[in-house]
């Protein structure tokens, strides 16, 4: 379906990396009326005011990039608040937009969402079919619940509503905070400050020996757009599926990972590898068939994606100093 470019759109969580990177890919194909609410002035866990929100903006698009966030660490110490939040805010958002008559949604999950011991690469159909990874499951049934939130009210009221799931994703603006992020912020926060400080070896969680891909987060953002304007979650019902992969199509391991990413540092240290913290699932690659034949593929790899990422963080730790120097 064709979108008009000043079709009224809402990203939920337009601040944070990916919805970012979807309002920047939309502004650039011309679209220039969107709807937005930080956190501060609509609170996405507050029924009340999410129904509100929508009934006074009479939305045609929305897409669902918000969410409680974290790592292996993150998840696995706030697991009923991953649970609880990622549950308010999407029952919040996907009814909301069916009670108000929205034309299309795309909801946002997370690769965690399969099973621990999948068959590599991932298929679709493989949700639901084994446990899940202990470590973030919480979070993978919040997710598993919007999914299935999505498939449903089209299944019952005929709303328009898809889910993409996307594998890990890095890029400008996201979390570096050591205690909550993801391995590659995680990764090139610590090679950066090693550097910094010349220090003589970086700790990496894990035995290295996990194997993950990465997509850069403009592609996803490139990805979410293409798939708002070309799949009906009508194609998605009648092929026996719930949402769509999206991912790079490549993995590697940890220990490949680090050490890419001391290359683009600038880090000569040794890497040293903590064998008493948890890996996570050994391997998980999406197969991205499916979008693959839709005409869909990412432009950007790993090495020229870390490089744009490393760019901004230093820009941001320039920024910061220069701010610090003039107070």
């Amino acid at each position: 379906m064709a979108i008009k470019k000043n079709s009224k759109i809402y990203i939920a969580g337009h601040k944070g990396m990916v919805g970012s990177a979807i309002i920047r890919r939309l502004r650039q194909e011309g679209f220039d009326n969107f709807i937005l609410r930080t956190h501060q002035q609509l609170d996405l866990t507050d029924q009340y005011n999410v129904l509100n929100f929508f009934k006074n903006n009479k939305l045609e698009y929305v897409i669902i990039s918000a969410g409680k966030v974290g790592g292996i660490q993150a998840n696995n110490t706030y697991r009923a608040e991953f649970l609880y939040e990622n549950l308010m805010i999407q029952n919040n958002l996907i009814h909301s937009s069916y009670l108000n008559g929205v034309k299309k949604l795309l909801f946002l999950g997370s690769s965690c969402v399969y099973p621990c011991d999948c068959t590599q690469p991932i298929k679709e159909e493989y949700l639901l079919t084994s446990e899940l990874e202990q470590t973030n499951e919480p979070y993978a049934i919040a997710k598993i619940a919007g999914i299935k939130m999505c498939e449903n009210y089209y299944r019952q009221y005929g709303s328009n509503f898809i889910s993409v799931m996307p594998t890990n994703l890095y890029g400008p603006g996201d979390n570096f905070d050591l205690n909550n992020s993801h391995v590659i912020p995680a990764l090139l926060r610590k090679f950066h400050e090693a550097k910094i400080k010349n220090s003589p070896n970086v700790k990496v969680w894990g035995t290295g020996t996990p194997k993950r891909e990465f997509l850069y987060v403009d592609d996803l953002a490139d990805a979410c757009i293409f798939l708002l304007e070309n799949l009906e979650a009508s194609e998605l019902d009648k092929n026996g599926i719930t949402h769509i992969n999206v991912g790079s199509g490549i993995d590697q391991t940890i220990r490949e990972l680090a050490t890419t990413i001391r290359d683009v540092v600038g880090f000569n240290g040794q890497i040293i590898f903590d064998k008493t913290k948890p890996d996570g699932t050994q391997e998980k690659l999406l197969d991205i068939t499916r979008l693959s034949k839709m005409g869909w593929k990412p432009t950007r790899p790993l090495q020229d994606g870390l490089k744009k990422t490393y760019a901004w963080i230093e820009a941001q730790v320039e920024t910061k100093q220069s701010k610090a120097a003039t107070i």
